[in-house]
């Protein structure tokens, strides 16, 4: 895998109601992000692919979550769609013959599969039938996910060291729910920080509300820009 540039290792989440939102929260953050996530909010508000576009005029990557679950073909037909609209990262959910049908038809769009959303934790999964652990579903996700022909997983800062020790660089390790030191974890289970994450194996981290809602979210994304310099300092 190439090098990634330190700057682009911050995916700003742009979880806000309208795509007109996601525009200024974009402008406000400036040069502080260079890759956005736009996800199902915005999908579902109507001028989302305008959206993707204006954000790569402006020179920003774009990480399309969308995490894609229906039937083989369906997924299919939809990433075929999706490969040329721009964006670098899809993410569909980790079940082996949706990861299949997705990376057949991938082109140049990386996908990422879905292991265990980071708002679970082991109440969650045993409530849903699995007996093991949070960390065992991930690497038997993860694994499958590299079978299949995907480029990378989502996966929390705790799974991460785990995930790298396996597959080493034959995946990508993008880390959601990560909170920097004095933030909320909100509704998410399985977090860490910024230097943690990185410390841990992720090779991307996606922040959302600690920028978003912050008092000033370029000073944020800045501070967060800050400490990833620091890990990746020569």
């Amino acid at each position: 895998m190439t090098a990634i540039p330190p700057r682009e290792r911050l995916i700003a989440a742009l979880d806000v109601p309208d795509a007109a939102q996601a525009r200024a929260l974009a402008e406000r953050l400036g040069y502080a992000v260079r890759y956005y996530k736009i996800g199902l909010e915005l999908f579902s508000a109507g001028g989302y692919f305008e959206l993707l576009q204006w954000l790569r005029a402006r020179g920003a990557k774009v990480f399309a979550d969308l995490k894609l679950y229906d039937i083989p073909e369906t997924v299919r037909r939809a990433v075929a769609n999706l490969r040329g609209s721009g964006a670098e990262f899809l993410t569909v959910h980790a079940e082996r013959s949706i990861m299949e049908a997705a990376a057949r038809e991938k082109g140049q769009l990386k996908i990422l599969a879905v292991t265990v959303l980071t708002s679970f934790d082991q109440k969650n999964l045993a409530e849903m039938g699995y007996a093991g652990t949070v960390e065992d579903l991930v690497l038997q996700r993860a694994r499958a996910a590299l079978e299949c022909g995907c480029d990378g997983v989502i996966a929390s800062g705790l799974e991460a060291p785990k995930i790298k020790a396996a597959f080493g660089g034959k995946l990508l390790v993008v880390t959601p729910g990560v909170r920097p030191a004095g933030t909320a974890a909100a509704d998410q289970k399985r977090t860490v920080d910024v230097a943690q994450a990185f410390a841990n194996g992720a090779d991307y981290i996606v922040v959302g509300r600690p920028i978003r809602d912050a008092a000033d979210p370029r000073a944020a994304a800045e501070a967060i820009q800050s400490t990833i310099a620091t890990v990746f300092k020569d």
